[in-house]
């Protein structure tokens, strides 16, 4: 890259980082394409819904010819076309409790790209208890939030630090029930995808402090939100 601050040895880190990408829907699709097109040595995705009509608007890796087919072999197959060089993981499974250490454990960095706490409340403990840098990002409506977790692995917070109290479960909603503009989610997923190829051109996927082995305190943690209505 010729971007400043990247660099050889920071685009050597993205050739040879493995990331998984936990859903592939309105969040999963466009950051796994902007981290295959930045040339991450290996991608996976885990998800175990098939392709619906309902989810064209906003999950753009998916189109009607693959309405029926699992979300990860669609997508995998709409990233081989942007960049077929690197290894995909196609994981066509939801992440549970008796899945989550197999998966998890064949990846250097994760990102939550989930729609519900049940599921983000897993994959955090999973990347605790594996040591692995977590990107987490939730949209509905008209809003987002970011947030980057467990970084470096072992110090930075969790997601039960930020959120210590599941919301009730009569009060989740999702995006199927209380809807979501595309756009939105689409910009949470880019800057999902911008915050892990920053976390690994660190080379904080690494678990040694950065590029050059040094050793680096903790990152001051900032929750990014998003209102797309802000100036209606």
């Amino acid at each position: 890259m010729i971007v400043p601050n990247f660099g050889l040895q920071g685009q050597l880190h993205v050739k040879h980082a493995r990331v998984l990408v936990v859903g592939a829907g309105g969040l999963g699709c466009p950051a796994a394409a902007y981290l295959a097109g930045a040339g991450v040595g290996t991608l996976g995705l885990v998800d175990g819904d098939a392709v619906e009509v309902s989810n064209l608007h906003r999950q753009v890796a998916h189109s009607t010819g693959r309405v029926g087919m699992m979300k990860v072999d669609s997508a995998v197959a709409y990233l081989k076309g942007l960049n077929p060089t690197i290894i995909y993981n196609a994981h066509a499974t939801h992440l549970t409790p008796l899945n989550a250490e197999e998966i998890v454990s064949q990846y250097d960095l994760v990102l939550d790209c989930t729609d519900h706490p049940t599921s983000r409340y897993l994959i955090s403990d999973i990347c605790v208890l594996l040591s692995k840098p977590l990107v987490s990002a939730s949209a509905f409506q008209t809003s987002g939030q970011l947030i980057v977790l467990n970084n470096p692995p072992g110090k930075g917070p969790c997601y039960r630090c930020v959120f210590p109290k599941p919301p009730p479960p009569e009060s989740v909603v999702g995006c199927g029930e209380g809807g979501i503009i595309g756009p939105v989610v689409g910009t949470m997923g880019v800057l999902q995808a911008l915050e892990a190829i920053k976390l690994i051109v660190r080379g904080d996927h690494l678990n040694k402090g950065g590029i050059n082995g040094e050793v680096e305190d903790v990152k001051q943690v900032g929750l990014l939100l998003f209102s797309a209505m802000g100036d209606v």
